[in-house]
């Protein structure tokens, strides 16, 4: 089990935090968003459901849009655009 952050294009990262329980997950996408510029986007990969209220909630407060939230058995994955 290990975070892995990563770009994948320009202007498009991914963070995977599967297996990661709160507040770490929040915690490695804040991190992550501090890294980007505005504009850019984060693939995030999860699969502790409580984080995503969490994460949400950072996002409305720090002013990054959450512009699709797909879940497939257990498993998460938000495209975020950081603010």
């Amino acid at each position: 089990m290990a975070m892995k952050f990563e770009k994948t294009t320009d202007g498009t990262y991914a963070l995977d935090v599967k297996g990661y329980v709160c507040p770490h997950p929040q915690l490695y996408t804040k991190s992550a968003l501090s890294k980007m510029k505005p504009g850019d986007i984060l693939k995030l990969f999860f699969d502790n459901a409580s984080s995503g209220e969490s994460i949400a909630s950072m996002c409305d407060k720090e002013g990054d849009e959450i512009v699709e939230q797909v879940t497939s058995s257990g498993s998460y994955v938000w495209t975020i655009r950081k603010g």
